[in-house]
């Protein structure tokens, strides 16, 4: 089969400060199929060129989109990256349909503990309850949209646990790269991390 090409969108704005997601970036693969793209680097004014950032994303097949949990959403330049970036007559409307069928979900940390993001839980609601705005969005612009790969209570790690997380997210990419998803059987666990704990490599 031919290769993945996957686009990871980035967005942290406290970079340098974030022991867990400098461990999940070290762990990305070397390879011609995977573009890291780090949106507070490239776009440090918030000046977003949407025409260069629209023919990235038709470039690849995957596309994820990597942010801390933000006050229950993603960080400011992720939001106004979708804003700008997916206009009405390309990425929807009856001329939109540029990501057409294109794969695409969350890469997520957060501080909180997994058991906190329900309903008798502190934060009241689930990860997934919480990104169903981005869900809607993938639907209209009639993407396909798979469940959140989340690393909880980053707060609390130790090295090992940032250097676990980082290796197990290197072997996930590798594994999208390189095959084909039964998007079906991934649809029924709630977090992608967890369907890929399942499957043997």
């Amino acid at each position: 089969m031919s290769k993945n090409k996957i686009l990871i969108l980035f967005s942290h704005p406290l970079f340098e400060k974030s022991h867990a997601n400098k461990e999940l970036v070290k762990n990305i693969p070397e390879s011609e199929n995977i573009t890291f793209h780090d949106l507070y680097e490239e776009y440090p004014d918030f000046d977003i060129d949407v025409k260069k950032e629209q023919l990235l994303l038709s470039e690849h097949n995957i596309i994820i989109w990597h942010h801390p949990m933000y006050w229950y959403s993603c960080p400011p330049l992720m939001k106004q990256y979708i804003d700008m970036v997916l206009e009405h007559n390309w990425a929807y409307g009856k001329k939109g349909k540029a990501l057409q069928d294109k794969t695409i979900f969350q890469v997520i940390t957060t501080g909180g503990d997994k058991e906190n993001y329900c309903e008798t839980g502190s934060d009241r609601y689930s990860i997934l309850e919480l990104l169903e705005p981005f869900n809607q969005t993938a639907k209209v612009c009639n993407m396909i949209y798979l469940p959140p790969f989340v690393v909880h209570g980053t707060h609390n790690m130790t090295k090992e646990d940032y250097e676990k997380n980082g290796i197990i997210y290197g072997y996930f990419l590798d594994y999208l790269e390189n095959s084909n998803l039964d998007n079906d059987e991934i649809l029924q666990y709630h977090y992608f991390n967890e369907w890929f704990a399942t499957i043997q490599i």
